[in-house]
């Protein structure tokens, strides 16, 4: 029986629509939501841009990702799901898999923008390569951007 559950999040709404379906299996079974945000290196450019070090860039980025998942366990609390949130840095897939193996997942949920083809061949995706190493089963859901619209027209009301 599943204990945990790791859900995957960039800090997009795209990523985010994941949440309400882990509420709904979460609270009922009593699994505690481990949140996770990955903080990918910016390249030198970006950085030089920006006129950060790698360490600095790194610590004002933790810290925003810290401050984002705060906010959503906080959310989760409320609704008397049990939650703590893990920020780390590096390559996106290969962090969710480390963090999944650390934490003791017996689940990773994520969203997935569905792409296909040409599509993943050119940009990959985190999903896919998730789904294909994760030692746990992955619970992937493609939202399109039509469900998007209602749940932001649905919360703003």
């Amino acid at each position: 029986m599943y204990k945990s559950i790791l859900v995957a999040l960039d800090g997009s709404p795209w990523a985010e629509s994941v949440i309400p379906f882990v509420e709904q299996i979460a609270g009922p079974l009593d699994l505690e939501v481990i949140l996770l945000h990955v903080v990918p290196p910016l390249p030198v450019g970006a950085r030089a841009a920006l006129g950060r070090s790698v360490e600095d860039d790194l610590r004002i980025r933790s810290g925003e990702a810290h401050e984002y998942l705060a906010t959503l366990a906080a959310e989760l609390r409320t609704k008397g799901i049990r939650v703590r949130a893990e920020v780390r840095s590096g390559d996106a897939y290969a962090e969710i898999l480390a963090g999944a193996r650390e934490v003791g997942a017996d689940l990773v949920a994520m969203t997935t923008h569905g792409r296909g083809g040409l599509g993943r061949l050119l940009i990959g995706s985190v999903a896919d390569a998730v789904q294909r190493q994760a030692e746990v089963p992955v619970l992937l859901m493609r939202t399109t951007e039509r469900e998007l619209a209602r749940r932001r027209a649905g919360a703003a009301r």
